[in-house]
């Protein structure tokens, strides 16, 4: 068994935290109002706000924020597990 490499693996864990959350987006609208749906889709949010760096001639304006919720942990756990199979 080969060993993979960093970036393949946060590309699978990424992967599996868009489909989670995709996932959850579809239950918003399948799901009934209830406790149930608040559960897996209730999130929790990290980040970084927006830093800007002045070139004078050009701005880059850089942040990022990361939103959890119980079926994008569920479909990172799942990526992680295939990724261990994987060859």
């Amino acid at each position: 068994m080969r060993k993979k490499s960093l970036g393949w693996i946060l590309v699978i864990i990424l992967l599996g935290a868009f489909i989670g959350s995709a996932l959850g987006e579809i239950l918003a609208y399948v799901l009934p109002q209830g406790v149930v749906k608040e559960f897996f889709l209730r999130s929790a949010e990290f980040g970084l706000g927006p830093a800007t760096l002045n070139l004078i001639v050009l701005t880059f304006t850089l942040g990022f924020t990361i939103k959890l919720n119980v079926i994008s942990v569920l479909g990172i756990a799942i990526a992680a597990y295939l990724l261990r199979w994987a060859q």
